[in-house]
């Protein structure tokens, strides 16, 4: 017998047994949007519920956003009973069913679509975007991004998430100042935006608004209270790059032991996020001590872990700092995952995620030619990998520092001046092309360099 319909937090009708069913998906789809810790009572909610559908697939999904390969047999139950239940469901309710198992059997082209089906017409079903926006963004396809919220927005212009959603897809678009707006009505609208926060300190970031950002960042980090361990480590690792770009890195070496590294060291965000800073800290000259150690402990389990590729570079990354052997194995295991790959992601490990690798292990073992030579032709068609331009600039580092390790200084002075256009005022740049000026026999430019730091 079908359950009773039910409205929750934003007027959808869901089946249900009992109010407090409902109260729990309200809460979970208000706390996974806000990127509140508490979103993981959903599973309590669905256990105690086996009939409700779509508190079932949220459970199912939550395990998916784990970015493991123990999320989907531990969501594989929680799917079972939302699809047993499914029949008696509202039509967005089966939607989200099915854009979730798409998920689950890794079928992203489907999940796409039906997520972008589900934006269109059921735009107040805002898990769902959430999670079709990420899809897109692990392609690479801002401009999906940007279509999946302006529904969102249409049907809920009110709602500071909504604008929280769309001022990250501008940014991704490089839309900047649409995106600044969108962050900016976001916060307006709750203080307490963490997405929004995050999209505007990529605009600034991006825009070599350094002083801006850290003050910005620093100011509505009393609001980081209660998220999850991404949201709140993210949001800190964004403050710590603004530090590494202002000449500071000394705060941000702080920050990685007291914000960045430490929440959920299981986490792969987690995990990512301090790989990535301990490797920026190195690359503007920081001797991060023993540091790597620690971080590869947690980076050993993810020898045959395929479900990012951005996420493999760093984990591989991380583990050849520490010498690890393991980092060989991955990048064994990536060949060989490679050549069975899904068709939806073969081209992108392949062509892509294989030569990076491979440049990444060479730099990380001090081989700059190597690591030129593979990383370098991989950097346009970093997108399809995944991360966030702020993100994906690490390997751009990388590439300019091999390039200086093997001697072509010219090409680093190029691709270096170029950076230094949109960023005049950043610390590392600036050392990085005084350093190959003087080198190159010009020390009146690098002087006028030097004084500008």
């Amino acid at each position: 017998m079908p359950a009773p319909l039910r409205q929750d937090w934003l007027g959808n009708p869901s089946t249900a047994s009992s109010d407090a069913t409902v109260a729990g998906i309200s809460h979970f789809t208000q706390a996974f949007l806000g990127y509140d810790a508490g979103a993981g009572q959903i599973l309590a909610v669905a256990d105690a519920d086996p009939g409700s559908t779509l508190a079932n697939a949220y459970a199912a999904m939550l395990w998916l956003f784990m970015e493991s390969p123990e999320g989907p047999p531990k969501a594989a139950p929680y799917l079972a009973r939302a699809e047993a239940a499914a029949a008696h469901a509202t039509p967005r309710e089966q939607m989200a069913v099915a854009a979730i198992r798409a998920w689950a059997d890794d079928d992203i082209a489907a999940a796409l679509a039906i997520g972008e089906q589900c934006a269109a017409e059921h735009p107040r079903e805002l898990s769902i975007a959430k999670a079709t926006q990420y899809h897109f963004f692990n392609r690479g396809d801002a401009p999906g991004m940007l279509r999946v919220a302006n529904h969102v927005l249409a049907a809920n212009p009110s709602l500071p998430y909504a604008h929280g959603l769309i001022a990250f897809a501008y940014e991704q678009c490089h839309m900047l100042p649409e995106a600044e707006a969108a962050a900016r009505t976001a916060i307006d609208l709750q203080r307490k935006e963490p997405w929004a926060q995050h999209a505007l300190a990529h605009v600034l970031l991006t825009q070599g608004r350094n002083a801006e950002a850290r003050a910005f960042l620093a100011d509505v980090s009393d609001t980081w209270t209660g998220l999850n361990s991404f949201m709140v480590t993210h949001n800190w690792w964004h403050t710590a790059l603004v530090m590494i770009e202002q000449g500071d890195a000394a705060a941000a070496l702080d920050l990685f032991a007291t914000q960045i590294w430490g929440v959920w060291k299981e986490y792969s965000q987690d995990q990512i996020g301090a790989v990535s800073l301990l490797a920026r800290l190195e690359l503007a000259g920081v001797d991060v001590g023993d540091r790597w150690q620690d971080v590869a402990d947690y980076l050993r389990v993810r020898v045959h872990d395929h479900v990012n590729p951005f996420l493999t570079m760093q984990y591989l990354y991380g583990l050849a700092r520490a010498g690890r052997p393991e980092a060989d194995l991955l990048l064994d295991s990536a060949r060989a995952y490679a050549a069975t790959a899904p068709a939806h992601a073969r081209a992108a490990w392949a062509e892509v995620t294989l030569p990076a690798l491979e440049g990444l292990l060479a730099h990380a073992r001090g081989d700059h030619a190597t690591a030129a030579a593979r990383l370098l032709p991989t950097l346009p068609r970093m997108p399809e990998l995944g991360g966030s331009h702020a993100q994906r600039d690490l390997f751009e580092q990388i590439v300019d520092d091999a390039l200086i390790g093997s001697g072509r200084l010219a090409a680093a002075q190029n691709r270096l001046e170029q950076r230094r256009a949109g960023h005049p005022r950043s610390a590392p740049t600036l050392a990085k092309l005084a350093q190959i000026y003087r080198t190159m026999g010009l020390p009146h430019e690098a002087e006028r360099l030097t004084r500008r730091t």
